[in-house]
């Protein structure tokens, strides 16, 4: 091989683990590559493209076999090189291919090949200095034409047909060659400016949040991380609004992490009614286009504040200053599918990086990082007071032992609702169950609707009527017979949100029933006009799952009502209890946030469950205490290390036969230190007409754990067994199902 020739170690979007090797473009042999650009690359009958990793003189493979790349389709790397840097951490960490992993790095449209370009506008131009004698004795032409001349950068149709002339004018203008098109980036205008950042003044913040946005603000240029705990209510926004202020006059960027979509039309309200500053946002729910001009936006510096969901994280910035993430504890942080990456964690991987402070903010946090707080490795920040005059509401457990149910409603809470609804104030009606029915039942024979691809209920709807899946989206009509014993005497189990609402509809007729759930929101600005309506201030019922329980300000709601406090109290998952305290305490926080006194009822069959007394009568931090304790007695995170090996088929029990030859290979490797759990049938074995089984890896010894899975990817890999399932791992999960 030459001592001279270039090779090129790319990352591809492929399942496998390791890198590729390729010779330059034929055309550019001799140019100077940079680790983070892309190339397109032949592979296979397919051309893909790919990241740089590495340039280098040597490759493992005989230099006649290797192919030429394509083309280089940057002059920057689309990835930094300290954001690279974090990608190979993470795929390896996370233990996923690294062409895979650094793809998530990149907008859909810059994994297809694109130029890493705003969206391009037609716009007219004149094509000659002046009208010639014969084009003036048309005075429209004659107009239009002077216009385009005021302007040479170009006018679009809409900008023409706003200035009152019709699309015949420069159709006329066109024939006569006097005038031509030309296509032009659209790149917003850069924001530089440290002056005259705020559109509003900011609020006077209590003790506690000035002291919390002093601690931050003395760590800005350097990295540290923050636990800022806060009732909810206390004001945690206004806290990052003015920490950001802080950023924005250094000249530097901010990055929100929110968890769900449903959060950012709000959270970007607030943010632009503050701030003079461009505002990008990136989440799922833009197209492919508005991903990469929010991207571009960030990456150029042409957008001061990027907020985001999870994938966010993953966007460079020209000039970071601080990452902020809302409500840390929230599961959907961590990304279930494919790249199993935690965005909460890696948020402060990549604020090490860029040496910046993070602010992991909530006011219920995850256990473990109130145990990382405990152990001082977080900075942790406790605003216990609410904001201005607000007082924390009074809790009650609502005991329903022997109390008769209607639509799972007791009386005394029906009354409460009526006595809070006369005093002119809103009502926060909470149940985390969609639907009209949690299932269909034959009142003759005991047939359930079971969902024929999955082992779970179909959950009844009413709006519109039909039998739905919610974990692999199958759905049915309902049919008026029962499939087993034909009898008509099919009846609905049990109460999710739409028969809550039609139930509200009947006890007041008069008052105005708002239902807040994924069905009644899946229409562009549905959301939003739902809340309108809540905001008009007055008196109304909302229902809803746990998309009203987080970042949500209603200042008139006074009375929160818990119908199943019981959920999670006997969970399998032994995260169960932490995520049904949190889910309470956040939906508790929706009531009393301003000046009128809040009040939470709970429904509950186990009033005196110590656990539950515990969280409403000493508070979260002491629940968290007890929690800790139990998982330390355990044995479970983050006491120990966990990584669970999924396999899913078509075919039952092979996922399970597979994975007993996991364990096998495991034990074969001989690593000290790492207990095997299983193989077992994952707790919904099917679903989405496949059989799921896991196999439980953990240690105490985090480099044991990792050094097992290494060596375990790769012989899998090679396995022609491995070839038959779906398998993945899955290090640190949250979900166990």
């Amino acid at each position: 091989m030459s001592e001279t020739q270039q090779i090129l170690h790319l990352a591809l979007p492929s399942p496998l683990r390791r890198r590729f090797d390729y010779l330059p473009p034929k055309d550019g042999e001799n140019d100077s590559y940079l680790p983070g650009q892309r190339f397109r690359v032949p592979f296979g009958s397919r051309t893909l493209v790919g990241l740089l990793l590495e340039v280098s003189d040597h490759s493992d493979y005989p230099l006649a076999k290797l192919r030429h790349a394509e083309a280089c389709l940057d002059l920057q790397p689309a990835v930094p090189p300290h954001l690279l840097k974090i990608g190979l951490w993470a795929a390896s960490y996370y233990q996923h291919p690294v062409g895979d992993a650094l793809c998530s790095f990149l907008p859909v449209l810059l994994r297809k090949g694109e130029k890493a370009e705003f969206a391009h506008q037609k716009l007219w131009v004149a094509s000659v200095d002046q009208l010639p004698e014969n084009g003036r004795s048309a005075p429209k032409q004659q107009q239009l034409f002077a216009e385009l001349k005021a302007h040479p950068q170009g006018l679009s149709n809409d900008a023409i047909t706003a200035l009152g002339f019709s699309s015949g004018v420069i159709r006329a203008l066109k024939e006569k060659q006097l005038v031509h098109q030309i296509s032009r980036e659209t790149a917003p205008p850069h924001s530089h400016q440290t002056d005259n950042l705020l559109l509003e003044s900011p609020l006077v913040l209590n003790d506690e949040q000035a002291s919390a946005v002093d601690a931050v603000a003395s760590k800005l240029g350097q990295f540290q991380t923050f636990l800022l705990q806060g009732v909810t209510g206390s004001g945690k926004t206004e806290v990052y609004l003015q920490l950001i202020e802080k950023v924005l006059q250094r000249g530097r960027q901010a990055l929100v992490l929110v968890p769900e979509i449903g959060l950012t039309p709000q959270t970007v309200g607030r943010f632009r009614q503050r701030f003079s500053v461009p505002v990008a946002v990136l989440h799922s729910g833009l197209n492919d286009r508005e991903r990469l001009d929010a991207w571009l936006q960030a990456e150029r510096g042409d957008a001061s504040i990027l907020i985001g969901t999870r994938s966010a994280l993953l966007t460079p910035m020209q000039s970071p200053g601080i990452i902020i993430v809302d409500e840390e504890h929230d599961g959907s942080f961590k990304q279930q599918e494919g790249f199993r990456y935690s965005a909460r964690d890696m948020a402060v991987i990549r604020a090490r990086a860029e040496s910046v402070p993070v602010v992991l903010g909530t006011a219920t946090p995850s256990i473990e990082s109130y145990y990382n707080a405990q152990l001082q490795r977080y900075h942790w920040l406790q605003i216990k007071q609410r904001a201005g005059n607000a007082k924390p509401p009074a809790f009650e457990l609502l005991d329903i032992r022997q109390q008769p149910l209607e639509d799972g409603l007791s009386p005394p809470l029906l009354m409460e609702v009526r006595q809070q609804l006369e005093q002119g104030n809103q009502v926060l009606v909470f149940l985390n169950r969609r639907g009209f029915a949690p299932t269909l039942m034959c009142h003759d024979c005991g047939w359930q609707a079971d969902c024929p691809q999955c082992d779970a209920h179909m959950t009844l709807h009413r709006q519109p009527a039909h039998l739905h899946c919610h974990h692999c989206d199958y759905q049915a009509p309902i049919s008026l017979r029962c499939v087993k014993c034909g009898c008509t005497n099919l009846n609905p189990v049990g109460a999710g949100t739409e028969r809550t609402e039609e139930a509200l509809k009947r006890y007041f007729p008069k008052t105005d029933i708002i239902r807040i759930d994924r069905d009644s929101t899946r229409r562009k600005e549905a959301m939003k006009k739902l809340l309108d309506r809540v905001h008009d201030g007055g008196p109304c019922i909302l229902v809803g799952t746990q998309m009203l329980a987080k970042g949500h300000h209603f200042p008139k709601v006074t009375l929160v009502a818990i119908l199943d406090a019981d959920a999670g109290l006997f969970s399998a998952d032994f995260r169960g209890m932490e995520k049904m305290s949190q889910l309470i305490l956040q939906v508790a926080g929706r009531s009393g946030r301003a000046d009128r006194p809040g009040r939470v009822l709970m429904q509950t069959l186990h009033a005196d469950h110590p656990r539950l007394r515990c969280l409403i009568d000493e508070g979260y931090n002491t629940f968290a205490e007890q929690e800790l304790e139990d998982r330390k007695n355990a044995q479970l995170p983050p006491f120990i290390h966990l990584a669970l090996i999924r396999a899913e088929a078509v075919a039952q029990g092979r996922a399970e036969a597979f994975l007993q030859m996991v364990r096998v290979m495991c034990e074969g490797l001989g690593i000290n230190g790492v207990e095997l759990l299983g193989p077992m049938p994952s707790p919904m074995e099917k679903r989405a007409g496949r059989y799921r089984a896991q196999l439980l890896l953990q240690s105490h010894d985090r480099r044991s754990l990792h050094q097992l899975c290494s060596q375990l990817t790769l012989m899998l890999e090679a396995n022609k067994q491995a070839k038959k399932v779906r398998w993945s791992v899955d290090i640190d999960p949250l979900d166990m199902f």
